[in-house]
């Protein structure tokens, strides 16, 4: 499978890896492949959220890459993002200083644990 672009060329497929850090850059291409499995439902499209790329289920947003950091950010449920913040494994999504309850950024690479949270957030967007 792979991540399909917006049906129409447009504002939402522009800047994908623009304007973005080479880390950022990278690792947004790591967010690509990494959504490569959950292609398999049809409606996961690329667009930009706020000028970060970013994956949307259904129209929603649910992944991004922080383009300054080069961070994956995810939307979860707020006393989700509450406990992972709490644990360490993830740090507040606060661009220009205004936390969203509902986004969390994991500044390290994780092989291993990526892939579930871009599930969990896919879902907790479609449902």
């Amino acid at each position: 499978g792979v991540v399909r672009p917006p049906a129409t060329p447009g504002r939402h497929d522009r800047g994908w890896y623009t304007g973005v850090t080479p880390r950022a850059a990278a690792w947004g291409g790591c967010l690509g492949g990494r959504a490569g499995g959950l292609s398999a439902a049809p409606a996961v499209s690329r667009s930009t959220m706020i000028g970060f790329p970013c994956l949307r289920a259904s129209g929603k947003f649910f992944a991004c890459v922080d383009r300054r950091t080069g961070s994956m950010v995810v939307k979860l449920p707020e006393l989700r993002v509450t406990e992972l913040v709490a644990t360490g494994a993830g740090v507040p999504f606060a661009p220009n200083g205004k936390v969203f309850r509902e986004w969390i950024a994991f500044p390290v690479p994780d092989d291993e644990e990526w892939p579930a949270l871009l599930d969990e957030a896919k879902a907790f967007a479609s449902a």
